[in-house]
């Protein structure tokens, strides 16, 4: 992590601001969703007035707290956006759709040309489960601010471990499944992880990739190991031994939780964790926070794509990259839509040509 971004991210992790207890649900701010469909407009709109504009962006989500100031530029080149407002991805992804009558609908679709399966989860079923692992962390100690490193392929159980982190006000930091030990090292040394959340394996068009035998390879490789590791072991596949000691069973973890509620952080509390490939030099962590972040991914969905609430999207990327966290996971889902997580190849799962059918 170069300078710029430590100084970020400590200023951020040491912000431990406390929930408001008296507040069970968000509250929404009387200001209608930015309905300027023509980005030309919107960019000078922008630029005219800024604070206006924004404010209007970030009305699109909801809120415990309004903010007090859309924009602090006193400490530059540090940007805070929507200082003292009080919000959860997770609320804003699950919870407030489900309150708004809409807990049938599908929110994600798990097309697996490798498994051969196509797997549809509801609002419904997506609470039901991250509320759950959510409330498994805090069994194992988890807090707001802690990290949380996930190291899984393209399946539902990497978007609900991520919404699971975020929803106590944890830090998720996902690493890319294509990752070999030495990588996953480096980041699990640089982010210290407390749990670290991981398949027992991927599955690509002509080889398993067993994630849990480079996760031991890294471990054995680390300064500091985590606490816990949390341990899906994919269907119809062999399973991974488990470590004595560090090792828990994913479907253990879950049938001792209970559903967890969201927990409140200020709009600049961190949201995730994404180091860059480390190609031309050491990985650096680039800190995302909550509330600019996720108001403007879901702004984007209908002002800039055209997105509407019946419709699916879908964004070929992987989890491990910005695109999948801002366009399979928080975009789509902060705005109430369907996405498709699509676990295959260019080609090979079968051909070329299956992207386009």
């Amino acid at each position: 992590m170069d300078i710029s971004t430590n100084l970020v991210y400590n200023n951020y992790v040491d912000n431990n601001m406390v929930p408001n207890q008296n507040k069970t649900t968000c509250v929404n701010q009387n200001v209608n969703a930015y309905k300027i469909k023509k980005y030309e407009e919107a960019y000078r709109r922008s630029l005219e007035d800024p604070e206006g504009f924004w404010a209007e962006v970030g009305a699109v989500v909801d809120w415990y707290k309004p903010w007090d100031k859309v924009l602090d530029n006193s400490a530059q080149p540090l940007t805070e956006w929507f200082v003292g407002g009080q919000i959860n991805a997770c609320y804003n992804a699950i919870d407030r759709h489900i309150k708004a009558g809409k807990g049938k609908k599908v929110a994600l679709i798990h097309d697996s040309p490798v498994t051969e399966s196509v797997t549809k989860i509801t609002y419904d079923d997506l609470y039901e489960k991250v509320s759950l692992l959510a409330g498994a962390l805090v069994n194992l100690g988890v807090v707001k601010g802690d990290r949380i490193l996930i190291y899984m392929p393209l399946i539902p159980e990497a978007i609900i471990s991520m919404l699971a982190v975020v929803r106590i006000g944890a830090i998720h930091s996902v690493v890319f499944g294509g990752f070999a030990a030495r990588e996953l090292c480096a980041r699990i040394n640089h982010a210290t992880p407390k749990v670290i959340i991981a398949a027992n394996c991927g599955i690509e068009p002509n080889k398993i990739v067993r994630y849990k035998d480079i996760l031991n390879t890294a471990l054995d490789r680390v300064t500091e190991k985590p606490k816990h590791c949390i341990i899906y072991q994919r269907p119809n596949m062999e399973p991974s031994p488990l470590t004595p000691g560090i090792d828990i069973l994913w479907s253990d973890a879950l049938s001792t939780a209970k559903h967890h509620p969201c927990v409140p952080v200020e709009a600049n509390h961190p949201l995730y964790i994404l180091y860059t490939s480390g190609t031309t030099d050491k990985p650096k962590g680039i800190v995302r926070p909550t509330g600019g972040h996720i108001a403007t991914l879901c702004w984007t969905m209908s002002c800039i794509y055209g997105m509407t609430e019946n419709d699916v999207w879908w964004t070929a990327s992987d989890m491990g990259w910005v695109v999948g966290h801002s366009y399979i996971c928080y975009g789509p889902l902060c705005a109430g839509i369907t996405s498709v997580m699509y676990e295959g190849k260019p080609d090979r799962t079968p051909d070329p040509g299956q992207y386009f059918r």
